[in-house]
């Protein structure tokens, strides 16, 4: 089997699936913009061959790499990244390469713009924010002033919360217009006042679904990557659970074949007219790829499985070969530098050093939603969790926000 895995030198931890692969007798074929002498040792030995290219936008250049493995090592069975960024490049080259195994490019819309996002969670019957695409300045206002401020503006095609606001009146609605990237095609929101769950996991090639975990947000990223402030946040039992059985249906909306997934929902914290009452959940995004910050390796504490080993069995054998029972929560907790924070490091080992379970620098391409020193740690509460996760991020003076 020949796999082509697109940038698996960042974020520095995707080395872990193409080692699973190759230690299954897969060729895992990287294809990188950064020089074979930067990779690390852990890349390295992941890999059957590296193609360096200059740039990793230049669709030519990967695809003379692709062309180049394909007449050296034979068909190309699958083409991957689990990187929201190159999704498309993904797709792209599946279809000029007649890769069957995933998305193409003339399939991709629906996993990638925001709006087409929101239409295939209503066709399932999840409700969802109600939007309008970013025209002009008087066209916004008006949508503004039909749902009320607060509002959201995102890039209709976007990653993470790079270039997302909220805005909470008519002037900060003018300064957006002013400053905004005329690049880049927005939409409107309505402002959701709710939390962030995840439904995430891998599925088989007939979209069922093999592991999967949700995670509850203490703070939305848009605020975390806008504001500076910590990223907090856990995993819970799925056990009765709607989030379980409305997550499976979009599983089956989506083309999810052989693939991590990780679907973003609100969880209202009110009641809101139109979308519903406290406790219900509305749509938000999907992400055809595996979920980022660390979620992989809490999964793998969580149940005591191996993800990455997961993902591996299914493009080979279309199954996992491990029995799935939680075992714990875990939470994730990060840290800023230049912020005072009432506990050191030391401090935190000292207290809590027999639940840690990872400790890790951020590099600063991913700080920005991830924080610069990263905890993971598990638990058998969600108390025991909100303890850890408090003690890790207090601070002194003002600033506390849990």
């Amino acid at each position: 089997m020949n796999v082509i895995f697109i940038s698996p030198h960042f974020p520095l931890y995707f080395y872990e699936f193409c080692k699973r692969l190759k230690e299954r007798g897969v060729n895992v074929l990287g294809i990188g913009d950064a020089s074979y002498d930067c990779l690390s040792s852990e890349t390295i030995n992941s890999l059957t061959e590296y193609y360096r290219v200059n740039s990793l936008e230049d669709f030519n250049e990967v695809s003379q790499a692709c062309e180049f493995f394909s007449n050296k090592y034979g068909r190309i069975d699958w083409i991957e990244s689990q990187n929201e960024y190159w999704l498309e490049t993904e797709a792209a080259l599946r279809s000029k390469f007649d890769v069957n195994t995933g998305t193409k490019i003339e399939n991709m819309a629906h996993m990638k713009y925001k709006s087409l996002m929101k239409e295939v969670y209503k066709s399932c019957g999840i409700p969802v924010a109600r939007y309008d695409f970013i025209n002009d300045y008087h066209s916004a206002i008006s949508f503004a002033n039909k749902v009320g401020y607060p509002v959201v503006v995102k890039p209709d095609n976007g990653v993470g919360a790079s270039n997302t606001y909220k805005l909470r009146n008519d002037d900060e609605l003018a300064f957006f217009f002013s400053t905004k990237d005329n690049n880049i095609n927005y939409i409107i929101e309505e402002y959701i006042d709710g939390h962030v769950e995840t439904f995430d996991g891998i599925t088989d090639s007939n979209k069922n679904v093999l592991i999967s975990s949700s995670h509850v947000m203490l703070h939305s990223i848009m605020d975390t990557v806008n504001e500076e402030s910590d990223t907090a946040f856990y995993s819970q039992d799925l056990s009765g659970m709607d989030i379980e059985w409305i997550g499976k249906e979009v599983v089956k909306a989506f083309d999810t074949r052989s693939r991590f997934f990780h679907f973003e929902f609100f969880r209202l914290d009110k009641d809101k007219d139109g979308l519903g009452k406290k406790g219900d959940l509305v749509g938000l995004e999907v992400n055809m790829r595996a979920p980022g910050a660390y979620i992989p390796d809490m999964i793998n504490y969580a149940y005591d499985v191996d993800t990455y080993s997961m993902w591996a069995d299914v493009l080979i054998y279309d199954k996992v070969f491990v029995d799935i029972n939680r075992k714990c929560l875990v939470g994730y907790a990060s840290r800023r530098d230049g912020i005072n924070y009432t506990h050191s490091l030391e401090d935190i080992q000292n207290e809590y050093g027999s639940k840690i379970v990872l400790q890790v620098e951020v590099p600063e391409v991913l700080s920005a939603a991830m924080g610069n020193y990263v905890f993971l740690f598990k638990a058998m509460s969600k108390e025991e969790i909100m303890d850890i996760t408090r003690f890790i991020i207090r601070r002194n003076g003002s600033g506390n926000w849990l």
